[in-house]
Parts: structure tokens; sequence; C-alpha cells
């Protein structure tokens, strides 16, 4: 399936031009997200992109989901393919045993889950559409814990805004790799942590043990390698500042909404 006859089209109907941001038309290697000028243009669309989107689509619709049939017979490893820290290297060696998902910050009583721990809970299948900002498209099954479920054994705080996903793999001496989404998107009913793919366990070059699946967002979105889910009121703190490791580094667009 090509994302140059689909997305395109589609991203500039929910922007209204090109001018919805650089995470909806432009990739991390195009030469004027270079330039500090185009970047700010850049930079005006995003309100506009999420606030089309939020208009024109009930928060509670669910992406498209397909058939078994429909799956692509290869599905694209994207970005960091091995989580990259000796402290990841050590967790695949034991096969996750000793791994274990944190989930704090603004909540009441801040919980791990190691990964017999989460398969045990109930679980949401989907096969669904997974678009690159790249261009390309492939359709894949998934299978993991709602998030909602975890925030909620954790106690949400109501002052919570924003859900952050750290990330094990590392993009530079200091860099690490997050991303972050709101609480409509945290508690759609397609948003899980998946922990299979395509009916078996994720693969390392997928973001074993645990990949942020949000399907209403760009690829990129979809966080591989999650170690922590910190629920906060602020993304300013983190990083960047920007809620992502693309956003912070390349002006991407916080929301990637499709």
């Amino acid at each position: 399936m090509s994302g140059s006859n689909i997305l395109l089209p589609r991203r500039r109907f929910l922007t209204g031009a090109a001018l919805g941001g650089s995470g909806l038309l432009l990739s991390g290697c195009d030469a004027l997200t270079e330039d500090p000028g185009f970047r700010s243009l850049l930079r005006t669309g995003e309100a506009l992109n999420k606030g089309a989107h939020r208009l024109i689509m009930d928060r509670g619709a669910l992406a498209r989901e397909f058939s078994e049939s429909d799956m692509s017979p290869v599905f694209k490893a994207n970005g960091s393919i091995s989580g990259g820290t000796p402290e990841y290297a050590a967790h695949v060696a034991d096969k996750f045993v000793r791994w274990s998902l944190r989930i704090d910050g603004m909540v009441k009583n801040p919980q791990n889950f190691d990964l017999k721990t989460l398969m045990a809970m109930p679980s949401r299948e989907q096969i669904t559409r997974h678009d690159c900002v790249e261009g390309w498209s492939a359709i894949g099954k998934w299978r993991g814990t709602p998030l909602r479920l975890l925030l909620q054994a954790a106690g949400l705080s109501t002052r919570a805004r924003y859900i952050v996903f750290h990330c094990a793999d590392q993009w530079g001496p200091g860099v690490p790799y997050y991303e972050s989404i709101d609480l409509i998107d945290a508690f759609h009913p397609q948003t899980i942590l998946a922990w299979s793919m395509n009916d078996g366990i994720l693969p390392v070059k997928h973001g074993a043990p645990l990949r942020l699946r949000v399907e209403r967002q760009l690829g990129y979105k979809q966080a591989k390698y999650v170690m922590r889910v910190e629920a906060t009121d602020d993304l300013s703190k983190f990083y960047g500042g920007k809620g992502g490791y693309w956003e912070d580094a390349h002006d991407y667009d916080w929301y990637a909404g499709i």
C-alpha cells in the first residue's frame, strides 16, 4: 500500500494546506527542516491540524481495522531497531524476566508491572495500518494492554493532562527517546501497550517488550521500547520541551492525527 497515494491527500485535508507541519508533510531528512525560518512557519500549522482533526472526528471514533487477509507480508522496522543500551541488552539476554514497566508521575499509587502480569491482564487485539511520515504504510496485528487500565490502576490524578512514554533507546549521548499524548488519546479504546505482533511475541526490532499503539496518529508517535509511563500536567519540563524526540529535534508536530 503506497503512502504517496493515500496519506498526502488526507494530510492536506486535515491541515488545510501544506502548512500542516513537518510531522505531516516532511521527513526528518528533508533539507528544509534544517532552516530555522521554515521550521518556525511549520510550527504555526500544528494548532490548526489538531483543532481541525478534533473538530471533524468523534473523540471515540475508531481507526479503521482490517482483516487478516489484509496484513502486509513485510512490516518495515524503522528508526531504532535494537534498544541500544547495555541495560536494554541485558533485558533481551534474559528474555525480559527482570524487566518491569513503571507507571508514575501524577498518580496516587505508582505501579510496577512485569511482562507476565501485563500479558495476564485484559487485552485488546487490533489489525491496523501504520502510516509513516516517510510515506510508507503497513498493516499489522497488535495485541496489548489498554493504556487506560494501567492509568486507572495507578490512580491518575485529575490534574494530569498528558502521558509521557520514556523509552530504552538513546539517540545520542544524553538524548533519550520519548513521546507523549494527551488524555483523549490515552483513554481511547485502541490505545494499547502492545506486547504481541502478528500472533507472536513483539520482536526486538519492533520495540520489545512493549510499544505504544495510538492508532489515530502517525507512526513516529508509536513509541518503542517503553520502560516508563509518566503522567504530567506540563510537557515543557521534559528534555526539549515539545513532547517528543522528533518534536524537539526536528520540529515534527506534537499532534500527528490522521
